[in-house]
């Protein structure tokens, strides 16, 4: 079974099944995952599923920059939009957004990555600078107690993308954008049962 979602994004062009690649190097990619969503709550018990997913993504390594739930379709979905080093370089990171849409028994995920190249932290020097250290470093909102991974900070707020039109972060915010309104799902994955939290999915 193959990912029930459909994706029309001007801008991206096809490099493999369910691929696509714009002239910036960020990669969309659509996945479907033929098992329980291992989401850490329901979608609609956001404190505890947002405390979930920053502790899942400092254990990985990375920092989680938002996450909250939209319609994609007609479907509730999760979107999150996390950070991660760049493996193998001293310095620089990847930005990965992503709508995972749960059902009961499956899952269909579609998202885009985008890589600092060349010069990289730019936006943080300049954000850091304006604000200060003090303002500049914040506990994480959504788990004030986590530890490890990439800090939670001021510069990857949405504020700042307009002073960074090209950042990787602002890229994949405006594709999340775009896609809310480009993705359409298939009736036979719409008519699946519906995910009501980890427990209830895995029966």
């Amino acid at each position: 079974m193959r990912a029930l979602l459909g994706v029309e994004l001007p801008g991206y062009r096809t490099v493999d099944t369910d691929t696509w690649l714009n002239d910036h190097g960020d990669v969309l990619s659509l996945h479907f995952f033929d098992l329980p969503p291992d989401l850490p709550a329901a979608l609609d018990d956001g404190p505890a599923l947002r405390h979930g997913l920053t502790h899942f993504t400092a254990r990985a390594g990375g920092g989680l920059i938002e996450a909250s739930v939209k319609r994609l379709g007609e479907l509730p979905a999760l979107r999150q939009i996390l950070k991660l080093p760049l493996p193998n370089q001293p310095s620089g990171q990847a930005f990965i957004g992503s709508f995972t849409v749960p059902r009961a028994g499956c899952s269909t995920v579609v998202k885009i990555q985008a890589a600092e190249r060349g010069v990289t932290g730019m936006r943080e020097a300049v954000v850091m600078a304006k604000l200060g250290p003090d303002q500049y470093f914040r506990p994480h909102p959504y788990a004030p107690e986590v530890r490890g991974g990439l800090p939670f900070h001021a510069a990857d707020h949405a504020q700042w993308d307009t002073e960074f039109p090209d950042h990787p972060l602002t890229r994949v915010r405006r594709t999340l954008d775009t896609l809310t309104a480009a993705v359409t799902v298939a009736p036979e994955f719409a008519a699946l049962p519906p995910f009501t939290g980890p427990a209830a999915s895995a029966g």
